[in-house]
């Protein structure tokens, strides 16, 4: 198991912290960390939940800078409280009104895993918040036949853009849509096929582990650099993988596969090539 005692210590430190400061109801651990795979390129994930009453007031950077020295704070595009501290460790933290936001926890069933509640819970002065996490001990994978069907959908929908951007030259909105949008939803795909769901909401994480070689082999056939002929050949064969993947969850489960239009999508690419 990799472990990383910076971190280990950071946390600790955390837990320090937060129980000495009345304004925290409670402090729940997400991440690698929790997974038992934090190395030392690992980051610190948590929420924090504030009591209520200071949670207009709580300033979190000051908070998180009696952890270590931080070289940047600010509230990142999913208004998460993102740090980086001193030693160019990154740093995520949510901050949530303890009233609403424990209750919460229980609905990421499926999304977020917790193999030990009790370790994740680095604070929970109601007793609530180790209840809710207990909820996520249990590794829930998704569905399989309704997220194949999903992400079938959605490759068929997001790959026509893609066909229509390259028939207009957009290579470099074409690039970031093949990388940014199809291809995470694709790696889903192949990973509700290979029972190989763990790291899901990540697909790519630990794939040369998680995945056969021939897979990964596959997945590096559409990839592309930002040039015309490389990127149209790595967006054929990714339609050619997705079709090839939703063949094999048709032949498993019972989800459609509208062959006809994925046929045109296909004549699409291939005369963009």
């Amino acid at each position: 198991m990799p472990r990383s005692p910076v971190l280990d210590a950071r946390i600790e430190r955390l837990r320090e912290l937060a129980t000495a400061d009345e304004r925290l109801e409670g402090v729940l651990l997400y991440g690698s960390w929790t997974l038992g795979e934090a190395d030392e390129h690992s980051d610190i994930e948590a929420y924090l939940y504030v009591r209520d009453a200071h949670l207009d007031t709580f300033d979190g950077a000051a908070f998180l800078g009696r952890i270590a020295p931080l070289e940047l704070a600010y509230t990142n595009m999913f208004g998460i409280l993102a740090v980086v501290f001193d030693d160019l460790m990154r740093g995520e933290f949510h901050l949530e009104a303890a009233s609403t936001g424990v209750d919460q926890v229980r609905g990421w069933a499926g999304m977020v895993h917790l193999p030990r509640p009790e370790a994740a819970v680095l604070l929970d002065r109601s007793g609530r918040l180790t209840e809710a996490a207990r909820a996520l001990a249990e590794f829930q994978a998704p569905e399989p036949a309704a997220t194949a069907q999903q992400r079938i959908d959605e490759l068929t929908n997001w790959t026509l853009a893609l066909a229509h951007i390259l028939a207009r030259g957009e290579l470099a909105r074409a690039h970031n849509l093949l990388t940014a949008m199809i291809a995470p939803q694709q790696l889903q795909l192949l990973r509700v096929l290979r029972a190989s769901t763990s790291h899901w909401l990540t697909p790519s994480r630990a794939l040369e582990q998680d995945l056969p070689a021939e897979d990964l082999e596959r997945y590096a056939t559409t990839t592309a650099p930002l040039e015309d002929r490389a990127l149209r050949i790595a967006a054929y064969n990714s339609w050619a993988w997705t079709r090839a993947l939703a063949r094999e969850a048709a032949g498993r489960w019972d989800v459609r596969v509208p062959e006809a239009l994925h046929a045109r999508i296909g004549h699409l690419l291939e005369s963009a090539r």
